[in-house]
């Protein structure tokens, strides 16, 4: 598989070529740019780094690699060890350190993994940045310390605590409703971070709980990514105990899908509506997700009085748009929650805390909750293409095909198309010569139409 590289870092699959994977000298080139960069952009004085990693078999062999190499170009680490993504992001600002980075490639199978960096806030690195990054490891630009510069280590495994004290201290987290309603929770944690951080948080909110696939050991129980067909031991499990919910992370523990109580997805897409919901009630405002995204969350928005604003796919453009706008809350429909009253990036500890508040205060189950969003589908295509299409040059044209019937035309990020209560969107791969298809409707047959209509546009404009 190609190393996949991005605006927040770089991912790929190990066990490969030289230069076909993420293979030991490119995290190394990668980490001297980084130290790198943050020393020439603050010349005065040392760097700290904080460094962790989900529980991938691959995480710990990478972090000590990782480790080394900063220390060799003069920079301090505070290595914590097994994390999630959101407590490292939140780490940098509780170590008030100069960046992050986090081992992890989220719900990527096992044989992947990723170094994700983070700026002074927590937050990913903008894409100039990783721009500059990408042009430092191409030009082999590196400092490295002398002897006597060398970078120091301090072990700090105390940050999944400190997240989960953060999350619980928010004034909208109502603990005392939490503890009152008696919830029982089946959590699967897919043998990663979630099952340090999840008993932590179950405990300080009085929740009864099982965890499977807890053991953090980074064999994962099954694919991570949290589609029906990979929950089954979950739905069942919450079936049999009786639970009031269940809960899926992901490797990283930013993602959150939930299971009603009945046994059904509550649907990866409706964790933030639902979240929003919640936190518009205690804070009006206006909310923020990406294009690919259900517009449950703008009707929901809406009902609020707030404003939605939609912004290309990708945290750090959901972040930029949510600043832009201030947003009281926003993240992305596969289940990721970013509440900048917390920290800017999507948060599956804060989101569950979210959703158990609404479900204590509303004394409703999950359920009756999903029951009462707008009811939307969403159906997901490719169109392969001949290498060397023009793929900008086939949406332009399909774009002009379709101006005078639509409601709404935006191209921050490919092209969407909006009929009113339905909408496409269009999105060319970064690695590949494929077009990328999501359509929403009011049912699945509409949503799979609509993607239709748009498959044939693309194939008659190739």
């Amino acid at each position: 598989m190609p190393i996949i590289k991005s605006i927040s870092g770089i991912r790929g699959t190990l066990g490969e070529k030289s230069g076909e994977g993420l293979d030991p000298l490119l995290v190394v080139q990668y980490c001297l740019a980084y130290a790198t960069w943050l020393k020439r952009s603050q010349p005065d004085g040392r760097i700290n780094i904080v460094v962790g990693r989900d529980g991938r078999i691959s995480g710990e062999v990478l972090e000590n690699l990782v480790v080394a190499t900063l220390r060799s170009a003069g920079v301090d680490v505070i290595q914590t060890g097994l994390s999630t993504t959101p407590t490292l992001e939140m780490a940098v600002v509780f170590a008030k350190a100069d960046g992050g980075i986090i081992l992890t490639a989220s719900h990527n199978p096992a044989n992947w993994n990723a170094l994700k960096f983070f700026d002074a806030a927590g937050e990913f690195i903008s894409p100039e940045v990783g721009t500059q990054l990408l042009a430092m490891v191409e030009g082999n630009d590196f400092d490295v310390a002398k002897e006597d510069e060398l970078g120091t280590l301090v072990l700090d495994n105390s940050f999944m605590q400190q997240h989960v004290e953060a999350v619980l201290d928010m004034p909208v987290i109502d603990r005392k409703a939490i503890a009152d309603a008696q919830f029982t929770v089946v959590a699967d944690a897919i043998n990663s971070t979630g099952g340090i951080i999840l008993p932590m948080l179950f405990d300080a909110l009085g929740v009864k709980y099982k965890i499977l696939f807890g053991d953090c050991d980074g064999k994962f129980a099954h694919n991570p990514e949290p589609l029906p067909a990979h929950l089954t031991d979950l739905t069942l499990s919450v079936k049999e105990m009786k639970a009031d919910m269940g809960i899926s992370v992901d490797p990283d523990v930013d993602r959150l899908a939930l299971v009603c109580e009945n046994g059904e997805l509550f649907g990866e897409e409706y964790t933030l509506v639902a979240a929003a919901d919640y936190i518009l009630t205690k804070t009006k405002g206006n909310t923020v997700s990406n294009l690919s995204s259900t517009q449950a969350l703008r009707d929901v928005t809406i009902a609020h009085g707030g404003q939605y604003y939609g912004s290309a796919v990708g945290e750090v453009n959901v972040v930029a748009k949510m600043k832009e706008t201030n947003a009281v809350i926003g993240g992305e429909g596969n289940g990721g929650v970013i509440y900048p009253a917390l920290h800017y990036g999507r948060d599956a500890i804060a989101g569950i805390a979210m959703i158990l508040s609404l479900m204590a205060t509303r004394k409703k189950s999950l359920s009756q909750l999903r029951s009462g969003y707008p009811a939307y589908f969403i159906s997901k295509n490719k169109v392969e293409l001949k290498a060397g299409t023009d793929v900008d040059a086939v949406l332009r044209t399909i774009e002009a095909q379709v101006r005078s019937e639509a409601k709404g035309i935006n191209t921050i990020d490919g092209l969407k198309v909006e009929y009113g209560h339905e909408w496409v969107h269009l999105r060319k791969s970064n690695t590949e010569p494929i077009i990328r298809i999501y359509s929403e409707s009011r049912s699945e047959t509409e949503a799979d139409a609509l993607a239709k209509k748009f498959v044939e546009m693309i194939l008659r404009n190739t």
